[in-house]
């Protein structure tokens, strides 16, 4: 029996990204918790899969030709198992065309602009002393999700799903539409968007793939300023001798 995939996975949006899509395609999976905050991204075993020290990444032992391989970023995961199961990702040129532009405006786009206003809003109060700078940050990153939603908002006009059917491109936006409200927005504006959201929540197989992750975020204690700047250090600010550094430390 062919081993079941391996998700290494932290339970954030990008996280999610890849357990709903397992659920949705009916893949057996296997989590492998990748603790951000302690630095666990480092270590060269998981560097050997995700070189840009990042997760998602997955191991599939049944890729293609049936010899394993590992996949890192959360976009070309996707890709890679819709083209794998032949789900949620249309096999017409011009379809998939359209599911591949809305894929490549979240990872360049929304998934950028709300982690950095998530910054702005959570970590750089505990970690910066300048009020004037912590809230220039904020309004720069709340606005432009605020602007990202609208475009959201204007291409679900007349359809329910942002390619036209449901697909990787949904899955791949909804983890982080679905906390926008936690970012500085409100859903008033946005009705279109917010049914959206709904609608997908609905489907069975986002429901257990949240409540695995809102499992495992549950364990999370409320830290405090000493440990989200111990953290931060894992997280941000990173130089390419800094990750070396952690590397060597990991070894």
């Amino acid at each position: 029996m062919t081993k079941p995939i391996e998700v290494y996975f932290w339970p954030t949006p990008n996280g999610h990204k890849i357990t709903i899509a397992l659920e949705e395609m009916g893949l057996p999976y296997e989590i492998k918790l990748v603790n951000i905050g302690k630095g666990e991204q480092f270590t060269p075993e998981f560097l050997a899969i995700s070189p840009n020290n990042r997760m998602p990444a997955i191991i599939d032992h049944d890729g293609p030709g049936g010899a394993p391989i590992s996949v890192f970023e959360s976009g070309a995961i996707l890709q890679y198992l819709g083209r794998k199961t032949g789900k949620f990702y249309p096999a017409d040129e011009r379809a998939r065309l359209k599911v591949d532009e809305w894929l490549i405006w979240q990872v360049a786009n929304l998934g950028p602009m709300a982690g950095q206003a998530s910054h702005f809003i959570n970590y750089a109060p505990k970690l910066v002393d300048d009020p004037a700078l912590i809230e220039y940050g904020r309004a720069r990153y709340v606005n432009e999700l605020n602007r990202l939603c609208g475009v959201v908002e204007r291409q679900l006009d007349g359809q329910d799903f942002i390619a036209g059917e449901y697909s990787i491109a949904d899955i791949a936006a909804w983890p982080w539409l679905r906390g926008a409200h936690r970012l500085g927005q409100t859903y008033d504006g946005f009705p279109k968007m917010k049914a959206w959201i709904d609608r997908i929540y609905d489907r069975p197989a986002v429901m257990i793939a949240v409540k695995k992750g809102e499992a495992l975020r549950e364990q999370q204690q409320e830290l405090s300023k000493d440990q989200v700047r111990d953290m931060a250090k894992n997280l941000f600010g990173q130089t390419a001798s800094s990750v070396n550094a952690a590397k060597s430390n990991q070894s």
